[in-house]
């Protein structure tokens, strides 16, 4: 044949060494570039989040404060000194000497003076009949001189008003003198920097106020600020928008006449924050993989390739397939890799067992903790059980997936935990509660999450503890959510709650037929319970009960519980 020499073929550890390297560095350049893209895009959809979120407590804060602000106003404008100054102002102004007048002015200041200093309020006004300025105060007094106008200031709801070089968030209450309009009292805040850091805060990002497509305050730097007045005054919707040549995650917060609030987040910087931590580690990753391609490639080319492959490949079906109790079959290939086999599937099966003994271990704990809340009081007997029995039974009539319905179940059997830390004789009282005792009871919530917050696993059943006493009016306690922002779990479980309690004898009132308690349930649908979660309960109480419509009450064996359903 011809006389060349034949090609001596690589070692295997040659070949080994080789893929290892190639097989390693493709791996880790398109981890690198996924990674990129990855990172960028759920970067931005968690600021969007994020955002969003933050604007539903934006809008529960801002009504509550605007409601606090409104019931302030009007206790001060009941101060009787104040009126009593204004109207004898108003009387003797046309006749009286300038020297008069001025001690008159002076009293009437004086008064807003002791108000303002009591509220703390950026700025206080008073204003006559003709929405004239009489006397103000505050830090921002000089900006609302004595004789300016406030015309169409007045009115429900706050306004936004421009006063000298400033732009005040207004809430005013007329002052009545014996049913007559005497002039108004007005609270403003100013819509400045300071406030634009409060929104920041509240948003856990940044913040701007905009007037007629101007920026007048944020938090933003100067260049990025310039360029969202830029920007003009179109709508303003949830978006992504470039601003200084970064993107910026926009989110509208609320709107007061033609004033604006909108939160901001820079998409580009969370995304150069997580992406280069993400590279670091991934480079260490990188590092130590080829150094262990290196060794192992080396060890495995000249023993033992083909049985840990075989035994690797059987190990990653059994992950992918999920069927850890299958004990994999030894390759009889040497008793090492054999007494590998047998050494993992000893594994698996401890691992198996104790996930079974800490499932069981973690389900004892909580039944037993309410059990014990239960039994601090006789007419308590059962209540947890039943309300996670019933909210289950909502659950599936709402179709809730697997992991829900667990978190449901256990949080509902957990919703009075704060209860524990309330005295038996407030808790067991027989008559009705005092305002102090009825608030003790209203602390539970707020209690109960304190103490779940302590044991990690259980920090899923948080806000089914904390927040199931929330009403749909936001009326409730302890956050006074409304609607929506209020989580899906909780308003279940405070249906349950509802039902069980009014179903339940109490210690001065037998308990209600189930008929009765779903009409009340009904009847309060939209305002303290949430409608859907209220049908889905009459749906599923047939079967509870085992018997069809009508409802038998007496198949309903509810045990007696507290007075007490707060």
């Amino acid at each position: 044949m011809g006389g060349g020499t034949r090609r001596t073929p690589p070692r295997l550890v040659t070949r080994a060494l080789v893929a290892s390297f190639l097989t390693v560095a493709l791996v880790l350049g398109a981890v690198f570039g996924v990674l990129s893209v990855t990172v960028r895009d759920r970067v931005r959809q968690t600021v969007a989040d994020n955002l969003a979120s933050a604007q539903q407590v934006f809008t529960g804060v801002e009504a509550r404060r605007q409601r606090e602000m409104h019931a302030t106003v009007a206790t001060l404008a009941e101060n009787p000194t104040l009126k009593a100054a204004l109207d004898t102002w108003l009387t003797e102004r046309k006749g009286a000497s300038a020297a008069t007048l001025e001690q008159l002015l002076a009293t009437v200041q004086r008064e807003a003076n002791k108000i303002a200093d009591r509220v703390s309020a950026d700025v206080l006004a008073v204003t006559d009949h003709d929405d004239r300025i009489v006397a103000s105060a505050g830090r921002f007094a000089a900006e609302w001189p004595r004789g300016g106008a406030l015309a169409g200031v007045s009115g429900p709801g706050g306004r936004a008003v421009v006063m000298g070089q400033g732009l005040y968030q207004v809430v005013s209450v007329p002052l009545l003198l014996e049913d007559a309009t005497i002039g108004s009292l007005h609270l403003g805040t100013a819509l400045d920097a300071r406030y634009a850091r409060e929104l920041a805060a509240l948003s856990r990002g940044q913040a701007a106020i905009i007037r007629n497509g101007i920026v007048l305050a944020s938090t933003l730097d100067a260049p990025v600020s310039a360029a969202l007045s830029a920007l003009g005054d179109g709508p303003i919707g949830a978006q992504v928008v470039q601003l200084a040549n970064e993107s910026w995650a926009l989110q509208p917060l609320s709107q007061i006449d033609d004033v604006r609030f909108v939160a901001l987040a820079s998409i580009d910087a969370a995304a150069r924050g997580q992406t280069a931590a993400a590279m670091v580690n991934l480079a260490w990753i990188g590092l130590g993989g080829v150094s262990l391609a290196m060794l192992g490639s080396i060890w495995l080319a000249r023993t033992l390739t083909t049985p840990i492959n075989d035994l690797s490949q059987s190990m990653t079906d059994m992950a992918a397939a999920e069927r850890v109790g299958d004990p994999l079959q030894p390759s009889g290939s040497s008793r090492e890799l054999d007494q590998l086999t047998e050494t993992f599937n000893s594994l698996m099966r401890s691992v198996a067992a104790a996930e079974a003994e800490a499932e069981a271990t973690y389900l004892g704990a909580v039944r037993a903790l309410a059990a014990a809340l239960d039994a601090r009081d006789p007419y308590t007997a059962g209540h947890s059980e039943r309300v996670s029995a019933l909210s289950v039974a909502i659950g599936h009539e709402l179709a809730l997936d697997a992991d829900a319905m667990e978190t449901l179940r256990l949080g509902a059997l957990l919703h009075d935990v704060g209860k524990i830390g309330v005295p038996d004789e407030v808790l067991r009282k027989p008559g009705a509660l005092t305002a102090a005792e009825f608030d003790a009871i209203k602390a539970h919530p707020s209690a109960g999450a304190r103490i779940l917050r302590s044991i990690p696993f259980l920090a899923p059943h948080i806000p089914i503890v904390e927040l199931h006493h929330e009403r749909m009016d936001g009326r409730g306690y302890p956050y006074g959510l409304m609607g929506d922002s209020i989580p899906p779990a909780a308003r279940i479980v405070h249906v349950a709650d509802a039902f069980d309690a009014m179903t339940s004898a109490r210690a001065y009132r037998p308990g209600r037929l189930p008929g009765e308690a779903i009409a009340e349930l009904r009847r309060c649908a939209g305002t303290d319970f949430d409608g859907e979660a209220v049908e889905a309960l009459v749906a599923a109480l047939p079967r509870l009960a085992g018997a069809p419509p009508p409802l038998d009450p007496a198949v309903f064996q509810w045990a007696p519980r507290s007075r007490v359903s707060a």
